[in-house]
């Protein structure tokens, strides 16, 4: 995926209204842009009916996908629409790509053109994310509305929402779009958008009864959009202009698999092995059992009660966040790169993400505070990226930006002696418990306090199990997020998780006029003081089991700290006496991504896929072998507080059949089967 995101560069006629410099084409219609949209995609979708019709006895979600997402005029109408229209358990998720997004500028000025639209526009506006490459997930009007942008080109964003980009399962796998919005610029102006590829792309997300709409009647647009098995349907269109299409997904796409095409070989595959595809049914049940208390397992519960699902989750403590957690003070944890890779992307996704998923409970002081981090170098390798870190995302000082010497002392509060650091503005610090608690509250969540010792799969249904053999809970769905605990269970015993001590320290706030006004990470990190000590931390024990607080490990939280900057020291103490502290232990992976899907069946996925281990391109057309309902949300290492929002998404999405919240490469990345397969291409 591209690392490099052009804003887009418009101009304002005379009418106030935005005007593309780089097609030299209008937004939308000088007539009435809010009734070309109205007209041409709401009606033409046939959307007032179909809304008003939906099932109001069970919850579910209707998919739109938007080629243009442009000034947000499009998804504003809809929005509007749905939210007056549509049965309040029913979800709209509204997909769409831009290549080249608004600056906050012209975005907040063209949403001013509309002000019977202001108040779902100001949320929109409040959520704009950060103008990186790729997936961003917004949730507006009380989670009733859930906005995709995906910034990039249009075929290759949309190829990425597919769930395999194998030729025999590109139509496979959930998540397909109920309707289309093929806007953007005319395809006199904009021919490398309205391609064969993207034509491509959206059958493949689509199903019999998917239907479309364009302000087009170009005929390169209805001859591709009728090769890939639309129904094309020219007629009147709005304002002066004479002609629009609309259509409809003749049927299901089908591809005929020979035996013999689905026969594994050992020579060159066209493309990678699905063996990331899921096939398994989904549950028509919306019930889950989450087993695990802490940032992970609250988080997915959330997420899916918030889908209308009802959720037994269960923790072996009375209380939840009570191990790793369970620190009074966790930090929304940045970790930056000077370019691309899984790892820096997904951190990426998950910090743009995560500022907006904590920010209700910030507005809460007594949940955390949104006071900013401040980045400082950890060596004289880190200290020559950070120009490089702070170029890379330049565009969007919102996430990062890089700062001078009084900048930082301005911000801290303290009189820190590095020449310079990354600053972000948006993310800070949360009481972890408290925020599991407050996760936990949802009136579709029912707390269970067990301990589960085994795992039984009897006629499509879960039994979870504890030590006496009791049977704790029953359920089509289960989470796994319960740490290093997955080691015991026969299902899950082969994934490759570590556990790796940490301990905090916690030390009194004097009466000094030196306050801490953000959090500061180095070599080790501090945050802002909470009841009148600072929390600072944490060592990484390895083959460590010590659950005991050691003098020693405070005196290297302190070390850490001195080492990081020495205008800390002004807030730590001489000496360890009478410093308090928690230990925890981590759940990590050896690529430092944690595991997010579904549960691998070890020994089919070995056996299905070993000629890998022959040639790591081989031949084999198969999906993964996967646990029926079973899921895995685990190994987030010391990103807990900054992953486990965005992976809980895209568990949901996974469970509950809608399209992800990250790219196919990023689900791959975080697949819990991905160890086997890396063993088996080791050979």
């Amino acid at each position: 995926m591209s690392d490099k995101l052009n804003n887009a560069d418009i101009h304002w006629d005379e009418n106030g209204q935005p005007i593309s410099s780089q097609y030299d084409d209008v937004y939308f219609s000088r007539a009435s842009g809010i009734e070309e949209t109205r007209y041409v995609f709401l009606q033409q979708n046939h959307l007032p009916e179909r809304w008003s019709q939906l099932p109001t006895d069970k919850s579910g979600c209707f998919t739109i996908a938007e080629t243009g997402f442009g000034t947000g005029l499009n998804f504003l109408a809809a929005a509007e629409l749905w939210l007056k229209v549509a049965p309040k358990n029913w979800r709209l998720h509204f997909v769409s790509v831009e290549k080249f997004p608004l600056n906050r500028e012209d975005f907040q000025k063209a949403l001013s053109l509309w002000p019977e639209l202001a108040t779902l526009a100001e949320e929109l506006q409040a959520n704009y994310p950060p103008q990186i490459p790729g997936f961003h997930r917004l949730h507006l009007a009380n989670n009733r509305l859930q906005l995709t942008l995906l910034f990039g080109e249009a075929a290759e964003m949309f190829e990425q929402l597919a769930g395999s980009d194998h030729p025999l399962w590109q139509h496979s796998g959930h998540g397909k779009v109920d309707a289309w919005f093929l806007d953007g610029f005319a395809p006199s102006k904009n021919p490398d958008m309205w391609t064969e590829q993207l034509f491509s792309a959206m059958a493949n997300l689509s199903d019999a009864g998917t239907t479309l709409a364009t302000f087009t009647a170009a005929g390169i647009v209805r001859r591709g959009l009728q090769a890939v098995g639309f129904n094309i349907e020219k007629i009147p269109g709005f304002g002066h202009k004479r002609e629009m299409v609309r259509g409809a997904m003749a049927e299901q796409i089908s591809v005929e698999i020979t035996p013999e095409e689905l026969q594994p070989a050992s020579y060159n595959g066209i493309t990678e092995a699905p063996w990331y595809l899921n096939t398994n049914p989904l549950s028509n049940t919306q019930h889950a059992a989450v087993l695990g208390g802490g940032i992970a397992g609250c988080s997915v519960a959330s997420a899916l009660a918030k889908r209308g699902w009802h959720v037994t989750l269960i923790e072996r403590h009375q209380q939840l966040a009570n191990e790793a957690s369970g620190n009074p003070q966790g930090i929304i944890y940045p970790k930056f790169s000077k370019q691309d890779s899984p790892l820096s992307r997904f951190g990426l996704y998950g910090l743009s993400y995560a500022s907006r998923f904590y920010r209700p409970f910030w507005q809460h002081n007594e949940l955390g505070q949104q006071c900013g981090v401040l980045l400082l170098p950890e060596s004289e390798k880190q200290a020559k990226d950070f120009p490089l870190i702070a170029e890379r995302f330049a565009h969007c000082p919102e996430l990062l930006h890089g700062v001078g010497n009084l900048a930082m002392k301005q911000l801290s509060g303290l009189n820190l002696k590095a020449e310079q650091g990354l600053h972000c503005p948006n993310l800070g610090w949360v009481i972890p418990p408290k925020i599991c608690a407050a996760l936990a509250s949802h009136p579709n969540i029912n707390r269970v306090t067990a301990e589960i010792d085994t795992l039984e799969f009897e006629q499509n249904c879960w039994r979870l199990l504890d030590c006496q053999g009791n049977t704790v809970a029953e359920s089509e769905t289960v989470i796994l997020a319960a740490s290093h605990e997955l080691a015991k269970f026969e299902q899950t015993a082969h994934l490759p998780l570590k556990r790796i001590r940490g301990q905090i320290s916690q030390v009194a706030q004097t009466d000094s006029d030196v306050k801490l006004n953000t959090v500061i990470c180095g070599k080790g990190y501090i945050a802002p003081a909470l009841n009148g000590s600072y929390t600072l931390g944490a060592t990484y024990n390895l083959r460590d089991e010590c659950a005991d607080v050691r003098d020693s490990d405070h005196q290297t939280n302190l070390t850490k700290l001195t080492e990081t900057d020495p205008g800390i020291s002004e807030l730590l103490p001489k000496s360890t006496t009478n410093l308090q502290g928690r230990v925890g232990f981590r759940c990590t992976t050896p690529d430092y991504l944690p595991l997010v899907g579904p549960a691998p069946k070890a020994d089919e996925m070995q056996q299905r896929f070993e000629l890998l281990s022959k040639n790591a391109r081989a031949h084999i057309p198969l999906p993964g072998k996967y646990y029926q309902g079973l899921y895995i949300s685990a190994g987030y290492g010391s990103r807990g507080l900054s992953y486990a929002p965005i992976a809980a998404e895209l568990l949901a999405a996974q469970i509950c059949g809608e399209t992800a919240p990250v790219e196919r490469d990023l689900v791959k990345a975080l697949s819990p089967a991905r160890f086997l397969i890396r063993e088996l291409k080791r050979g």
